[in-house]
């Protein structure tokens, strides 16, 4: 007489609830680049040309300040220096080079520099987080790229150099933040709230003093660039990167990064919804190639079967049965 062994009853409810804790750290995290989006739209339309440090510096010393005020808390030992390179990356030196590119290349080219971001997480993770470079990865990091280049850049586009070459260090800045991030965590006992502050202050203080050396006298705000600068601050800096770095913590770095093509995605489509920019079929055909991309991302990596031995090798075969005499 044979009777199987019985499963584990809560494996499968396990796996879902995994699979479903995922998935909702997955689209709030998803939140933080779709609202990045809407920086094109907002600098071109509301905020003064010319100040790309000043606005950088609004985004992030405000809302960085505020957040130490709430929370009291204050990096200890090595995370002194460790909140300083990640503001100064993903902050300090992130912002203004967007801001710079944005403005300096209208036709969407800065949108498309910026989607390189993946391609260069997955070459910093071999060094720094002891990851393989996979094939699969960079392949779909090509994809996503160039579906968002169909979708932005048009043939109105300008090549502006200065503009090019801040669009590419912004994306290297990132990707490198987003990597010590992952690298380095967060500190036991801090929150993302607190761990975005020191990180948004931290980015404030370098550029405060770059901002006036630079630029001078800050331009005159009205109401239209206040609230600009108002919802970048708030929306785009606080709760964007309190759940972007949430994200980063709780999900692999492979995931995350694909995530960051929502923001010219978004950027596109703002510009259709509201300035009336004609999204052809080329450029639907550069959204579908850039959400296959990003959906590919958040797939797990194929697992190789493993070979079965041959009948004469001396390992056991695995006991599925269970003999009862």
């Amino acid at each position: 007489m044979t009777t199987r062994t019985p499963r584990n009853p809560t494996a499968g409810t396990g796996r879902t609830r995994t699979r479903t804790a995922n998935l909702s750290r997955t689209a709030l995290a998803a939140l933080a680049p779709s609202v990045w989006g809407t920086t094109y739209i907002v600098t071109t339309e509301l905020l003064p040309a010319g100040h790309p440090l000043f606005a950088g510096l609004l985004r992030s010393l405000p809302a960085g300040v505020i957040v130490l005020a709430l929370t009291r808390t204050l990096p200890r030992g090595t995370w002194w220096v460790r909140a300083a390179v990640l503001g100064v990356l993903n902050i300090g030196t992130f912002l203004p080079l967007l801001f710079v590119a944005a403005q300096r290349l209208p036709g969407g080219v800065a949108a498309t520099l910026g989607a390189v971001q993946p391609l260069v997480v997955a070459a910093l993770s071999v060094p720094l987080l002891r990851e393989r470079l996979v094939a699969r990865r960079l392949l779909w990091g090509l994809t996503g790229a160039a579906g968002v280049g169909l979708v932005v850049i048009g043939p109105e586009a300008s090549l502006d150099a200065v503009g090019i070459a801040a669009g590419l260090a912004g994306a290297v800045a990132m990707a490198l933040g987003v990597t010590l991030t992952k690298r380095w965590g967060r500190p036991d006992g801090v929150g993302p709230t607190a761990f975005t502050g020191w990180q948004l202050t931290a980015g404030g203080l370098f550029l405060l003093p770059l901002t006036f050396l630079v630029e001078g006298t800050p331009p005159p705000v009205g109401t239209g660039a206040a609230l600009g600068y108002l919802w970048l601050g708030l929306v785009g800096g606080l709760l964007a990167y309190s759940l972007w770095f949430q994200g980063i913590a709780r999900l692999p770095v492979s995931s995350v990064a694909p995530l960051t093509l929502l923001s010219p995605l978004v950027a596109a489509a703002l510009g259709a919804a509201v300035l009336g920019q004609t999204l052809g079929p080329v450029q639907l055909a550069g959204f579908a190639l850039s959400s296959a991309a990003i959906v590919a991302g958040q797939l797990p990596a194929p697992v190789k079967a493993s070979r079965r031995l041959p009948p004469s090798s001396e390992e056991p075969a695995p006991l599925k049965e269970k003999t009862v005499r």
